[in-house]
């Protein structure tokens, strides 16, 4: 039998034992015309029983007289997008290849440029919030001021997802990279005109400009893993995209703190030191949008795996924006698996926004040790993303990967508040670690897990849900979260996110895995087959010898019949 993740399908050597679920076919032979015989082993080609069409479980119900069940729309799609293994045949049929699949070496520049960009996009999110009050003393404002300069990133993505993954969907991969590149670029250079102590209105407008950009960053990683990498580096390969977000959070912790030190007594100074960081980051946008401009394609000249071939086969008047989106709502364990990824990434992007409050808290002067911790927070999280990664390429446990990942996460949450107050900083910096490894971890495996429970729907969609998801979760934590802490304390505000983590277990517990994509790639579909399974087994009748198949929830068995057992039955 194939591996798993074999690009080219599954198949079954003669002589090896029949895999669970199969029925052994003579090739080219329709059912009940021609007997089954065992010779050293099957010669017959494979059938999968559940992938069957519905013409052929019709013809073994038929054999025996029973019903047909009509199957489930869902269904219909993945028996439709179900390639053919290298030894399947539809009966009546001549064999068909499978389609050409390869990987293209210009994948890797794909996955960098997109990392680049959108590092720098998530450096302008947090290079306001983690120097809060430096910002606050040079603007004149509130620090609630400040905050919504980081909420505005989530406040804009809700209302625009759906437009953007509607684009993403009917105009494609590069068109919406452009567009998050561009405006990324646009908005860092808007900034660059607001380094005067009145002009806060224009830092805001770049910043809702970058805001904008997020939208049509945040949804691309499942897709450039889908439609550039194959089976078996998918999902390190989303992994790697996310931690591109990532690095850009760690950099945007690390480098503020230095690039405008606190010198609130010298305003030129200070506006100095702000605008060389605004147009540092400004020539960094603009070279990424070049380079994304020159080098970023639309899709590879061959499809990297089989599950992409399918939906790229599949004809384009059969796709709907809005049928898609009503099957993602009635899919019961998506609903589930965004309720759980918002409350894990909203938390994740409350404490982001409010570290430099609360490390101020308890300890007092110590920015640059702020952003340090944040920079440990979202290093370790990115090494925790990589091996997550390569940990579902190589077992492909997504729910039993994500459900541990939020319970050491819960755990982390717990630990780091209750040990912030100790007045030991490096207690501080080896929770904030822990805490970051599995929260920042867990983001790829909510992209992943969510394409493979939704396949063949769309991974832009399922993945800009998940992001809007995120950001209601991120709004509503932040403000509750920063009004706890201001009248109560770091310590409440971090105890409201530990009960709505553990909420989170308890959902997460409640998801069914069905791993569609991953059952395509290994040529085998979720179709139900009541009308045969009810009887106790198929069989498959001729005036020669043949064979028991038992249900395909047992192992697979075969009993050599005599003919007054044959003419019983």
């Amino acid at each position: 039998m194939a591996r798993p993740d074999d690009e080219e399908g599954a198949a079954v050597a003669p002589g090896h034992p029949l895999a669970k679920g199969y029925l052994p076919l003579p090739r080219g032979a329709p059912v009940g015309k021609e007997s089954v015989e065992l010779q050293n082993g099957p010669k017959a080609g494979t059938f999968p029983v559940n992938g069957a069409p519905r013409d052929s479980l019709a013809a073994a119900s038929g054999v025996l007289g029973g019903p047909q069940t009509p199957l489930a729309p869902e269904e219909e799609t993945q028996a439709r997008l179900l390639p053919a293994g290298a030894g399947a045949e539809t009966p009546g049929a001549e064999s068909s290849p499978l389609p050409r699949t390869a990987l293209s070496p210009r994948r890797f520049v794909v996955l960098l440029i997109f990392s680049l960009y959108s590092l720098v996009n998530a450096f302008q999110w947090i290079q306001y919030s983690i120097i809060s009050n430096v910002f606050e003393g040079f603007y004149g404002v509130t620090l609630l001021h400040i905050d919504w300069l980081s909420m505005v990133y989530m406040l804009a993505y809700v209302p625009l997802i759906f437009p953007a993954t509607w684009l993403l969907d009917t105009r494609g991969l590069r068109l919406t990279a452009l567009l998050g590149s561009g405006l990324n670029c646009l908005g860092a250079w808007i900034k660059c005109g607001s380094v005067q102590q009145h002009l806060f209105w224009v830092t805001m407008l770049g910043q809702c400009l970058c805001s904008v950009a997020q939208v049509f960053i945040l949804g691309l990683p499942s897709r450039i893993a889908s439609v550039w990498f194959g089976p078996k580096e998918v999902s390190t390969a989303c992994a790697t995209a996310v931690l591109g977000n990532q690095l850009g959070t760690a950099v945007g912790f690390l480098l503020p703190p230095v690039l405008v030190p606190n010198t609130q007594n010298d305003t030129n100074l200070l506006a100095c030191n702000i605008s060389t960081m605004f147009y540092g980051t400004s020539a960094v946008a603009t070279l990424l949008f070049i380079l994304t401009a020159i080098a970023f394609k639309e899709k590879p000249r061959y499809p990297p795996s089989q599950a992409q071939a399918a939906l790229q086969d599949s004809p384009p008047e059969e796709y709907s924006y809005k049928k898609s989106i009503r099957n993602l709502f009635k899919n019961i364990p998506f609903v589930l698996l965004l309720i759980t990824y918002g409350i894990m990434t909203g938390a994740f992007y409350s404490v982001s926004t409010l570290l430099n409050q609360m490390i101020l808290t308890y300890y007092e002067g110590e920015e640059v040790n702020a952003g340090r911790i944040g920079l440990t927070l979202v290093v370790a999280g990115m090494v925790g993303s990589i091996l997550c990664g390569l940990w579902l390429d190589y077992t492909k446990t997504y729910k039993q990967t994500t459900l541990i990942v939020y319970i050491l996460s819960f755990i982390g949450m717990v630990i780091f508040t209750f040990t912030l107050d100790l007045r030991y900083i490096i207690i501080v910096f080896v929770t904030g670690g822990v805490l970051g490894f599995f929260m920042t971890g867990y983001l790829p495996l909510g992209f992943e897990f969510a394409v493979e429970i939704t396949y063949p729907e769309s991974e832009g969609t399922s993945s800009g849900l998940l992001n809007a998801s995120a950001q209601i979760f991120g709004i509503l934590f932040t403000l509750a979260q920063g009004k706890l802490t201001s009248d109560y304390g770091p310590k409440a505000g971090n105890i409201f996110l530990c009960v709505w983590m553990f909420i989170g277990i308890i959902l997460t517990a409640l998801i069914k895995s069905d791993l569609r994509r991953h059952n395509i790639n290994i040529g085998i579909t979720n179709v139900d087959v009541k009308a045969v399974s009810n009887i106790f087994m198929i069989i498959l009748i001729n005036v020669k010898p043949c064979f028991f198949i038992y249900p395909t929830d047992q192992e697979p068995k075969m009993v050599m019949l005599s003919k007054q057992s044959e003419s019983a039955i």
